[in-house]
């Protein structure tokens, strides 16, 4: 892999009590050790040679001072819709690779564009619907839509596919 691909590669933050906070590339991973903000707790890439120097590849660091925020939550979009949904039509089960969000009760009848009203479908589901209720419809829905927690294992876990080595930071949070 070339120098730019691992300089691109994600690095796990952590806050001084070892939470999950964010994920950035090693670029940005580098330059918050070398300015004394943050220690490397895993290496999990080998090392970076330079003309003069060779340095550690982080793969999880760890901020010098807490970070107070907030609790995160989870943005209300297709894309976190579909993934809380587990890319499957909620009418049939199906998963294919082109879903749309059906709103369970219609936007014109009144329904909210929130967490609970909103589902994926396949696009017969969602044409088959229209613009009817689910029991108008006559079809019913294989689980009642929630809004996800923003648990670190739910906004890490696609990374820790790569990055068995975070599992670790992530799973007790």
């Amino acid at each position: 892999m070339s120098r730019n691909g691992l300089l691109n590669e994600p690095v796990l933050i952590l806050n001084v009590n070892f939470e999950p906070l964010h994920v950035c590339n090693t670029r940005r991973a580098l330059s918050l050790v070398f300015a004394g903000k943050a220690e490397m707790i895993l290496n999990g890439r080998g090392v970076i040679h330079t003309s003069t120097a060779e340095y550690e590849i982080p793969s999880v660091i760890k901020l010098s001072h807490m970070i107070k925020r907030p609790r995160p939550h989870i943005s209300l979009s297709k894309r976190e819709i579909l993934r809380r949904d587990d890319f499957t039509c909620q009418y049939c089960g199906r998963k294919v690779r082109h879903l749309t969000l059906d709103h369970i009760i219609p936007r014109h009848c009144g329904g909210p564009h929130t967490w609970q009203n909103l589902v994926a479908a396949c696009m017969p589901c969602n044409r088959r619907k229209g613009g009817k209720n689910p029991r108008e419809a006559n079809m019913l829905l294989r689980r009642q839509p929630y809004e996800p927690k923003a648990t670190a294992y739910y906004r890490f876990s696609s990374h820790v596919h790569e990055n068995q080595e975070w599992a670790q930071f992530i799973e007790g949070w």
